[in-house]
């Protein structure tokens, strides 16, 4: 997987190897979308199936928008009403998500991923 390939949909079927990876990049994007579309995210988010399989669904179609892949003004303003129901998937947690903070749980989280495929504790 590269920096610039899109995130999966199906992530959860990736290689136990290959998911950090692909948590990392999502968390690199959830941050971004966050900011940009005032997501209410919630600490721990990534712990959540249902809240990471929304957000990577969420960072896919904006990819597409972002990219010139898509250029569909009504599609682009769907998008936009859907985030209501988007944020109704991400009021589960704990605290208001907080990047500085939560990055050493998000930390621990990958690295809990990694153990069974990476013994080395190394990240592929």
């Amino acid at each position: 997987m590269t920096p610039d390939e899109p995130l999966s949909l199906h992530w959860h079927d990736l290689p136990a190897a290959e998911q950090p990876a692909l948590l990392e990049r999502l968390w690199t994007a959830v941050c971004d979308l966050r900011d940009r579309y005032r997501l209410p995210l919630r600490s721990r988010w990534w712990e959540d199936q249902i809240q990471v399989e929304a957000l990577t669904a969420l960072v896919a179609w904006v990819a597409r928008y972002d990219s010139g892949e898509w250029d569909d003004p009504p599609g682009k303003l769907a998008l936009l009403f859907e985030l209501e129901r988007v944020q109704l998937l991400l009021r589960t947690g704990h605290e208001p998500f907080d990047p500085e903070r939560d990055r050493g749980g998000f930390d621990r989280h990958l690295a809990g991923l990694c153990a069974p495929a990476c013994p080395t504790g190394v990240l592929p």
